[in-house]
């Protein structure tokens, strides 16, 4: 059994320890945000926080999340900051196809926490581990300062 905080909750998991947390979120917590893109830690699709930082799910196996607090795309979407992030993303029509957009939000809610002014540059370099098919790219950096200006004191 491994215990985590997921989402705010205290859960348990009883897959093994070696299991990955990409299918443990998908299969035993039916949470469907989580995309499974390349298993390689590419492509960022299947991002989550893990602890304040933004990990790729593909890559953590279970038994290294004992104790830990994990926050994905659903439980995210509950806070203030997603509204704000939310809003800026339909304000450029930054969603295309949606497959990456779970991940680049929570992107975005790691860059905009740990500098809630960046540059673009920085915005680049904090989502350049989250591929978008769609080569959306300059609207999701747009997206994300437009939430910086429009989300201040969120972050």
């Amino acid at each position: 059994m491994i215990k985590f905080t997921l989402n705010g909750q205290e859960v348990t998991s009883l897959g093994k320890a070696n299991a990955r947390l990409l299918d443990v979120l998908r299969n035993e917590f039916s949470l469907t945000g989580v995309k499974c893109g390349c298993k390689e830690g590419e492509c960022g699709a299947c991002s989550v926080i893990l602890d304040g930082r933004l990990v790729n799910s593909c890559l953590v196996a279970m038994g290294h999340i004992e104790g830990s607090t994990l926050v994905t795309i659903e439980g995210y979407r509950e806070t203030d900051r997603f509204a704000a992030l939310a809003k800026a993303y339909a304000a450029v029509s930054a969603v295309q196809c949606g497959f990456c957009i779970p991940g680049m939000i929570l992107a975005s809610e790691c860059i905009l926490a740990q500098n809630p002014n960046p540059t673009e540059a920085e915005i680049r370099e904090g989502i350049s581990g989250n591929l978008c098919r769609c080569t959306g790219y300059n609207a999701i950096v747009e997206a994300i300062g437009i939430a910086a200006n429009g989300g201040q004191g969120l972050w």
